[in-house]
């Protein structure tokens, strides 16, 4: 009977070392399961080179909420659909603009919004009319290179 109680005891504190893994997994890798909070905002840009599912969506350097899918738009010249994921709290006038940027010199890229002062706030579904094109280093260097071609 005692040989049953070491092993039942070892296997309890074997599940419970599991179930505190699995916990700090999910915590430390930033997984948001089952959590649908929040309301969807549309953006639409000629290229979002680099911008991954799951970037942070940031006003100001404060995370506001994270880019769930992108896709591209063959009705509307090709152009890049970002959805994003914008937490309850944080609401925006229509005047917003959203710009693709990057963390440092070669960080990871974000979306960073520019809340402008319009009182008509977006709704769960609008999209973001006002988009800024992204800073290319490539095509910058490019251009001091060969400026003629």
């Amino acid at each position: 009977m005692k040989k049953y109680r070491n092993e039942l005891s070892v296997g309890i504190f074997v599940l419970i070392g599991m179930l505190c893994l699995a916990y700090l997994t999910v915590k430390l890798g930033k997984l948001e399961l089952f959590s649908n909070e929040g309301y969807t905002l549309y953006a639409s840009f000629n290229s979002v080179s680099g911008l991954r599912t799951g970037s942070n969506v940031e006003v100001a350097g404060v995370n506001v909420g994270k880019v769930v899918n992108i896709t591209l738009e063959p009705a509307r010249d090709f152009r890049a659909l970002v959805e994003m994921r914008i937490h309850d709290k944080f609401r925006f006038g229509d005047d917003v603009i959203a710009s693709v940027k990057t963390q440092g010199i070669i960080g990871d890229k974000y979306i960073s919004l520019s809340p402008g002062g319009s009182d008509d706030f977006l709704e769960d579904g609008d999209e973001i009319s006002d988009t800024t094109p992204i800073f290319d280093l490539e095509d910058l260097i490019g251009k001091f290179i060969a400026p003629g071609v």
